[in-house]
């Protein structure tokens, strides 16, 4: 989409925005929307992920990492005719296809500067500032959203739970254990160790009843049985600790979207989950079609196939965000890689997703065209986007995602029309 037809887009969403929240809140009670957030940490190179093989100046900027056009041997998966996917991304092509992916490109958080740690705590707090705040977007998203209030919001999968989602709203937390399962026997002598301790036996009540629901089977280890693990998170203050993610391989991904969907195919369960990956920071041998690279978008890309086969019929309710904290260079580096950059993509894929679309206000790849003379320009907000995904999926009230939300976010107009309703 060019930037012509990108603005006359954006002022048909922005005029029916009223409309469209109208039809959603009239639907609160229809539907059970679930939302999955994927933080991509260490910087996604999203000229890679999503080619621009139609740019002019692309080929020359990338060298012999540019991916070829569609059709051509280790070409780009086809998109819309300007842009393409990385070949590794085969179940993302066919959802495309489908029209439930929906590639959001040349955006990025009012971040700046080119740290890892700043970017993803701007990425996580929504404000436009790091270490501005000590709760999470997603948690003070899901504070403000209807729904019943007697059970967690949303599930962190992972050691700890991330800043984005730390704040009012209670969420649970669940993680996988290294350890083997435990036989009858023993776990009800540790239950009968517990019983006498008020804090300890409901946690680990907790841990158990999570696990049960994680697990495909409902007969899988137990996740520990540590006092802060698999319980309610009620935390508004402090400051997240830095999260284990999740490694880049296809065991690790399977094992935690099969958890996330046992925990959103409950009726009674939590709506939202999230977890991180890592792996993404490819300052040396990235690769092109073949590669470093190439090898941890194939395992995303099976993960979140599986995760859509785990959902089932609940795949039609869900969303999936994948962000990261910022881009890579648009040239390649010294060292066949991509250095700290600043705009990227984000890819919003499942059933619930108004998709077969790339919304692009696309700058171009000129040297007159580059941020600062090195990287994708950014023309979308990513908070856009934020916005638009919670308020027509998760149908928060549109003044809380402006003032409590994202605070100072009065510039990032929602970006509407990017779910089914």
């Amino acid at each position: 989409m060019q930037r012509r037809e990108f603005l006359n887009f954006g002022t048909l969403l922005a005029g029916g925005a009223l409309l469209t929240s109208r039809v959603a809140f009239a639907r609160a009670d229809e539907r059970r929307a679930r939302l999955v957030l994927i933080i991509m940490r260490g910087a996604l190179d999203g000229l890679a992920a999503v080619p621009p093989h139609g740019d002019r100046d692309y080929a020359a900027l990338r060298g012999e990492f540019a991916l070829r056009a569609p059709g051509e041997a280790g070409g780009a998966l086809p998109l819309d005719g300007f842009f393409g996917l990385h070949p590794s991304l085969a179940f993302l092509q066919q959802c495309y296809a489908a029209r439930e992916l929906t590639v959001l490109h040349a955006l990025a958080s009012p971040y700046r500067e080119r740290s890892h740690f700043d970017g993803q705590d701007v990425l996580e707090n929504g404000s436009p500032r790091a270490h501005a705040l000590a709760t999470g977007w997603l948690n003070r998203a899901l504070a403000q959203a209807p729904g019943p209030s007697s059970r967690e919001a949303g599930v962190a999968l992972g050691q700890n739970v991330p800043l984005v989602m730390r704040g009012p709203a209670e969420v649970t937390s669940w993680s996988a254990s290294k350890l083997g399962a435990l036989d009858e026997d023993t776990l009800a002598r540790i239950t009968d160790l517990y019983a006498a301790d008020p804090l300890l036996s409901v946690r680990l009540a907790d841990a158990l009843a999570a696990n049960a629901i994680a697990s495909a089977d409902g007969a899988g280890s137990l996740a520990a049985l540590a006092p802060d693990t698999a319980v309610r998170d009620t935390s508004a203050a402090g400051v997240s600790q830095p999260a284990r993610p999740l490694k880049a391989n296809g065991a690790r991904y399977a094992q935690v979207v099969r958890a996330a969907a046992g925990f959103l195919r409950q009726e009674a369960g939590p709506r939202v989950a999230m977890f991180d990956t890592t792996g993404w920071d490819t300052h040396a041998n990235e690769g092109a079609a073949q590669g470093q690279l190439a090898g941890r978008l194939s395992a995303l890309d099976s993960g979140l196939a599986t995760l859509k086969q785990e959902l089932g019929p609940v795949w039609s309710d869900t969303a999936v965000l994948l962000v990261t904290e910022f881009g890579r260079t648009a040239a390649i580096n010294g060292t066949r890689g991509t250095d700290h950059g600043t705009a990227t993509v984000a890819l919003l894929v499942g059933g619930a997703v108004a998709g077969g679309r790339v919304i692009a206000d696309w700058p171009g790849l000129s040297a007159r065209a580059l941020y600062q003379g090195r990287d994708l320009q950014p023309t979308l907000d990513l908070r856009s986007v934020l916005k638009g995904v919670l308020q027509e999926h998760l149908l928060v009230p549109p003044r809380e995602l402006e003032h409590t939300v994202f605070p100072d976010s009065r510039t990032a107009r929602p970006l509407t029309g990017l779910v089914r309703t």
